[in-house]
This record gives C-alpha cells, structure tokens and sequence, in this order.
C-alpha cells in the first residue's frame, strides 16, 4: 500500500485506448479497413451513444445482445445478422493492427515500478483488453483485466468500475483511476468514488477549468513521480 497525499493507494488502474498508445496510430493503421466500412463504423459509434444515453438493462440479456439490438434497427437487419458484422467489423476485425502499435513514452517503465512497489495493477476498457492480445508484453503486470461490457455498460456508468474494484478485492476509494477521456474515464471513476488521474495534452488541461480530477498529466514520468515520489511512504 502506499499512502500519499490522496491518502491510501492499493491499486493503480487503467483505461486502454488513448491512455496506453496513442490512437491516432491505431487509426492510420486502419485506414483502409476503416473507409471500406465506414457507414458502419459510423452507425456503430452513433449507437454506443445511444447505448450510454439510455443505460437499458443488461442483465438478462447481456450487453452483446443488446448492443446487436440496438445495431439491428440502425443497420435494419436481424440481431444475430449485426452480431456477426460487429464480431467480423470491430472485435476480431481489429485484432490484428494492435501487436505493431508503440506505446506512449515511459508508459512501460511506469507500469513495472508500480508493479515493483506493491501496487495492484488492473485494466478497465470499454473494449475487451483481450482484443489486444499480450497487451504489447504487458499483460502479466496486471491483476485484473476488465472491459465495461463484461459489467453490462459502458463508461461512465459506473458498474464497470465497481465491478473493478470487486475483482481486485480493494475498496473503490483505495484505487487510482487513470485515463485519457475527462467525460468518461474521470468522471466515471470519480463517481465510483475511486481516486482519478486525467492524461491529456497540456492544451485539453488548460482548456478545462472545471476539472475534478486528483491529478492531470501529460507525460508518464510526472504520472510515475506523482504516485512513487519521495512523498509517498511505502505501507506493508
């Protein structure tokens, strides 16, 4: 455990897309496969926000059927038909531009220092973490590797996060939530009542005057010094 000026961290956790790497790799990678199914892409982002606006319930069915469902009336085609189109399009059709992707700068070197201090790791992603395969050499740093269908919802809701700290068997406000989206990752987690550090460029943080996050970063070294610094005292 360590205890630092936030109070007791157990735990460090992070979103994936645009928090590990940079996406605008991933997108020029996918360029060809992204203009060959653009009217779907498009359809498919319009309903993850229809998904997010309206929280339907999940339990029964699970968040594949209903995401299929809510696919189905923008595509007009049968569930089962935009589950096939979602795996083949989005799931295992992207598989394959992850392994090549770099990671952001000292993204590496932080995670192994976290991991050396004591600290448990986990993943919380709106997309399945196993989507990317070893998580570029990654994957055994971390304890939990979670994505928020597997909870029933997409972030900001909070189920994906409390579903998180359930898994890791570490109370909500003993986790430090990282990740680049401010309206889904901080608020998200802050409303789980995790603690939260925001990654964004300097001119985002300067941009937003209302920020709630604990701690705003732009490079992994200051995110490294904030958690490990001198200030903080290592608790067995």
């Amino acid at each position: 455990m360590l205890v630092s000026n936030l109070g007791e961290i157990r735990a460090v956790a992070f979103d994936i897309d645009g928090t590990l790497y940079k996406e605008a790799h991933l997108y020029r990678k996918m360029i060809p496969h992204f203009f060959a199914n653009i009217f779907f892409f498009m359809e498919y982002g319009l309903a993850r926000k229809d998904l997010r606006r309206d929280n339907p319930d999940t339990a029964q069915k699970g968040f594949a059927q209903v995401q299929a469902e809510y696919m189905a009336k923008r595509l007009h085609c049968t569930p089962e038909k935009a589950m096939q189109r979602l795996d083949k399009i989005v799931y295992s059709g992207l598989v394959k531009y992850f392994p090549d992707i770099q990671l952001y700068s000292g993204v590496s070197h932080a995670l192994h220092s976290f991991k050396q201090a004591g600290l448990k790791m986990a993943l919380l992603s709106d997309f399945p973490p196993e989507q990317k395969g070893d998580l570029w050499g990654l994957k055994e740093l971390f304890d939990v590797s979670l994505g928020t269908e597997q909870a029933g919802a997409l972030k900001p809701d909070s189920k994906g996060f409390l579903t998180l700290a359930e898994s890791l068997g570490i109370p909500a406000n003993q986790i430090l939530y990282v990740g680049n989206s401010y309206n889904y990752d901080v608020i998200g987690a802050k409303n789980a009542g995790m603690k939260t550090a925001w990654f964004a460029s300097e001119k985002k943080i300067k941009s937003r005057k209302d920020c709630c996050a604990d701690f705003v970063f732009s490079n992994y070294e200051d995110l490294e010094k904030f958690i490990l610094g001198d200030s903080v005292q290592v608790v067995s």
